[in-house]
């Protein structure tokens, strides 16, 4: 192999060498001075780093790449202070209303969807019925507290009567010492000889009259006492016959309010089903009503809850209303999550068991809800709950890491 032979420069001046097996002279190193060489009889050049190159891509990058860890580090930042669910809608306590008495529907001065404040009347039944009640029971009263009064006008009487009876007695009483005193004296006589037995004997039978008038007298007022006792009784039962005509009258006075049916609290008429001439039966469903005190149920998962707390404020955006935000804040969280509630638990001590993230329904109370749009239940919602406290960065990047 023939070896390379040492040559004098080139017209540039350049060291060059034989090319093995060519004889073509090229350049195996780049000058010092940075002018371009040629190898093989091709010029070069030298090379250039990339940012030099091409600056306004590598700027493009740079400013590519720094977008991208700011957009990290805030979403990093949103998702440790903020939690949200789309598995979440508005709960309220709605219930229907139905008569407590039956009878024919005379007046409904509401429709579907209207909105009605406490005491406004939602359907009124014929209650002509329910006054003749009344009426009836009203009379009753009337009865029974003339005879309470009856009884104590006979109560007086009989005290006047014991009054009497009780002077009879005394005098009596009276007219049986006189007696004795006489029977005495004229016994006296005939014993001492100064008198007759006629007189004694006479004043003796006298005595003995005037103590059956007594024993008389005394059980006339006996009697007259014993009546009192009887009127009091009378009495009792005559007060406890008002009681109970009282109570009937006050129960047909609450059948003939109950004729009037009307909203307990405000709120909402939903699917109306009373109409006029309908003949409405106890507990038959006149309508749906829904409170205007809703709130909204969120699902968030379990592993949401960590910083969640009762109070924290809460951005709301309605489904239905996508150019609304409404503001509320935590009510509540429930002690359990939603499965356990149910009516058919899992039980998870059963069969092969695969763990999964469970949800935990919180409450959000809204604020100031709007009145110029319709909120109602089963519309839904994407809550936004603002954790506070907030966690440092690094703690932040670890959980996030």
């Amino acid at each position: 192999m023939a070896q390379p032979v040492a040559g004098s420069a080139g017209a540039e001046g350049l060291p060059a060498a034989c090319h093995p097996g060519d004889g073509r002279r090229s350049t195996d190193a780049v000058a010092n001075d940075g002018r371009p060489t040629r190898a093989y009889g091709v010029e070069q050049k030298p090379r250039r780093r990339g940012l030099r190159r091409r600056p306004v891509v590598s700027a493009i990058g740079v400013l590519l790449l720094a977008s991208a860890l700011g957009g990290s580090y805030l979403y990093v930042d949103h998702i440790m202070r903020f939690q949200s669910t789309d598995d979440a809608f508005i709960a309220a306590r709605l219930f229907s209303i139905a008569p407590k008495v039956s009878g024919y529907i005379t007046i409904v001065p509401v429709t579907d969807n209207q909105l009605v404040k406490t005491g406004d009347v939602i359907a009124r039944i014929d209650d002509r019925d329910y006054r003749v009640a009344l009426a009836q029971m009203e009379a009753q009263v009337a009865a029974a507290q003339a005879s309470i009064e009856n009884i104590d006008a006979q109560l007086g009487v009989q005290q006047a009567q014991i009054a009497a009876n009780q002077a009879q007695v005394d005098q009596t009483q009276a007219g049986l010492v006189f007696a004795q005193q006489q029977a005495a004296r004229y016994q006296h006589l005939e014993q001492t000889g100064y008198g007759t037995v006629q007189n004694s004997e006479q004043y003796t039978s006298q005595l003995h009259q005037q103590q059956d008038a007594l024993m008389s007298a005394q059980a006339t007022l006996n009697l007259a006492k014993r009546q009192v006792e009887s009127l009091k009784a009378q009495r009792k039962s005559a007060a406890a016959s008002l009681a109970q005509a009282e109570a009937q009258r006050d129960q047909a006075k609450l059948n003939l309010s109950y004729t009037m049916v009307t909203a307990a609290q405000p709120g909402r008429i939903v699917n109306l089903g009373a109409a006029v001439g309908q003949f409405a039966q106890p507990g038959t469903d006149l309508t749906m009503f829904v409170p205007d005190e809703i709130w909204v149920t969120a699902n968030f998962k379990e592993i949401q809850l960590d910083r969640m707390r009762p109070g924290q404020q809460v951005t709301l955006k309605i489904d239905a209303y996508p150019g609304r935000t409404i503001r509320g804040h935590v009510e509540s969280v429930q002690p359990g999550s939603g499965t356990a509630f149910s009516l058919l638990p899992a039980q998870n001590a059963t069969g092969n068991y695969v763990k999964i993230v469970q949800r935990v329904p919180v409450k959000i109370v809204i604020d100031n809800p709007p009145t110029d749009v319709a909120l109602g239940p089963g519309m839904s919602v994407v809550p936004t709950v603002r954790i506070d406290p907030s966690p440092s960065l690094s703690e932040r990047m670890g959980r996030f890491l």
